[in-house]
């Protein structure tokens, strides 16, 4: 009778050589700054919409947000990649997104409907976003405590 535990003992390894390669930890960690080097790369190359985006999220002075976004977006997503500070900025995402949680998806204004909906299940998942920000400076800060 082949039960759970001896399937995982069997497995373990071979998904342990495959999963644990650096490839494989890059591949996620750059799937996890994805939407931030997208996000980045479209706010710096149309800094008019960026100001706008800011303009409609009420911060203000508009443009001085849009660079900061951009810089944050893009450098912390870099040392992430790169692997310098990567802890650092690990939790600048994490606090980055978190507080755009806040000011973009307050799901709990909106009457009920699809939009509310919507919003509800983008807050959420940003906050999985957060989770995996703060692994992976968890994960990095355990690599130099060792």
């Amino acid at each position: 009778m082949i039960t759970r535990c001896s399937v995982e003992r069997r497995q373990a390894p071979l998904a342990r050589r495959w999963f644990g390669t650096p490839v494989i930890r890059w591949v996620a960690y750059l799937g996890l700054c994805a939407a931030y080097l997208q996000g980045g790369l479209v706010k710096l190359t149309d800094f008019p919409g960026a100001i706008a985006e800011m303009q409609h999220f009420g911060l203000s002075p508009a443009p001085l947000f849009a660079v900061l976004t951009i810089a944050l977006e893009l450098s912390a997503s870099l040392m992430i990649l790169l692997g310098r500070g990567r802890w650092l900025g690990a939790l600048a995402l994490a606090g980055f997104t978190m507080a755009a949680n806040f000011i973009a998806l307050r799901f709990w204004e909106l009457p009920g409907g699809q939009e509310r909906f919507l919003a509800a299940n983008a807050f959420f998942e940003h906050l999985g976003l957060v989770g995996g920000f703060l692994l992976i400076a968890w994960l990095d800060l355990q690599g130099k405590r060792a």
